[in-house]
């Protein structure tokens, strides 16, 4: 069976190097701004003293190079995240800045190394996407040409020198790239086994528990209700006793399947265990919340495994209206509870159906016999200070 994804309510926004906000992306914000601040005042240093950069058009060219560099830092340090355009921009200015230095420093021998671009390789087969690291892939061996022109009398040993330099720094690109693609696809495994119910393919507790403060806040923003509809097949211990626990996985699965097919693409389909199911999701409605059960009922109902066998399903149905400060765990749990309640409702109404959960009415008040009332002591009124009391007959 082909695993099902689990569904996923209101995504979080993507487009960053590294985890929005986290702690390893604000620590990689700040070093490069350091990088950046200090390279730029070096720079400039070298700009204020006496030959130590070219005069003239070039000298200007290096001059704002170099404020450049402080402009990039300050981005870095307000927002303190490294962004995947910005990436994509300090690797090219990487690239700019060592063509500036190599024409505009009085020795360009010394400082037209082309290993001065191995970290902007690094970091551009590293961090960005593959278009962005073919685009400095093309730039580097441009800018290795232009920054070498003055290091050689002839063209040939000024082409062959490139292309050396060139194709080493692409292939240490390429050859990072293809180890962060392969980091990529092992991280992305690891967190789907943790995700993920290795029989069914359905989502586990834990990405349950993960969705709930992102469910939550969806249903406050948009004013809805979160529904918990708690799903146990109905006699599924007797597929195992009778024909085996294969049988029974192989039960499970066609259950899986068609439920992720039945459920909406916002809702949460997860499994608890055994051979008991949830679904989160936002509705309107105690109405729109039942429809959806007894659509669930019905797939589970018209089920089958590869050896034929099917079963039936008792489902609970509770509902909640998530409130400001509230705990999202803790409510997730009393809701998932209530909807259990629900569930063993329907298994004694007879199975296969589907029942909601409603709160036990508040108990009468208590009628007080008229005895009582009669042996109860009586409680003069007090009397108020400077009051008279008058008397009739």
């Amino acid at each position: 069976m082909t695993p099902v994804r689990p569904r996923v309510v209101d995504e979080p926004p993507s487009g960053t190097v590294l985890g929005p906000g986290g702690p390893e992306n604000r620590v990689a914000a700040l070093l490069l701004a350091v990088l950046l601040v200090s390279g730029g005042l070096t720079g400039l240093v070298n700009l204020a003293l006496d030959g130590v950069v070219r005069d003239g058009v070039v000298r200007t060219t290096y001059g704002v190079t170099m404020a450049a560099c402080l402009l990039a830092a300050v981005p870095l340090v307000v927002r303190r995240r490294v962004g995947l355009w910005q990436t994509f921009g300090l690797v090219l200015l990487g690239d700019l800045v060592y063509v500036v230095v190599a024409l505009c420093i009085e020795d360009p021998v010394r400082y037209a190394t082309p290993l001065v671009l191995l970290f902007p390789s690094v970091v551009a087969a590293w961090f960005l996407v593959p278009w962005m690291l073919a685009v400095h892939m093309a730039v580097t061996p441009v800018a290795v040409v232009v920054a070498m022109q003055h290091s050689y009398d002839g063209v040939g040993g000024l082409a062959v020198q490139a292309a050396i330099s060139a194709g080493m720094l692409d292939l240490v690109a390429v050859g990072v790239s293809l180890l962060r693609r392969r980091e990529q696809r092992l991280l992305a495994a690891t967190e789907a086994l943790s995700q993920h119910d290795p029989l069914t393919g359905l989502a586990n507790r834990r990405y349950l528990v993960e969705q709930v403060p992102r469910l939550w806040r969806q249903a406050r923003r948009e004013g809805q209700r979160v529904a918990a509809l708690v799903i146990d097949l109905d006699h599924f211990k007797q597929v195992n006793d009778r024909h085996g626990h294969a049988a029974g996985d192989a039960v499970l699965q066609a259950v899986a399947g068609v439920l992720a097919d039945t459920v909406r693409p916002s809702d949460v389909l997860a499994r608890l265990g055994g051979e008991e199911l949830v679904v989160l999701g936002l509705v309107g409605d105690p109405g729109e919340a039942a429809h959806l059960a007894e659509r669930l009922r019905l797939a589970v109902c018209a089920a089958r495994s590869a050896q034929g066998h099917a079963v039936t399903a008792s489902i609970g149905v509770a509902l909640a209206r998530p409130g400001d400060g509230e705990d999202a765990g803790g409510a997730l749990w009393r809701l998932v509870g209530r909807a259990d309640a629900a569930m063993y409702a329907a298994k004694q109404g007879g199975r296969d159906r589907v029942a909601t959960f409603a709160p036990p009415p508040p108990p009468p008040p208590r009628r007080v016999p008229a005895a009582e009332l009669l042996d109860a002591p009586t409680v003069p009124c007090p009397r108020l200070p400077g009051a008279s009391r008058t008397e009739s007959g």
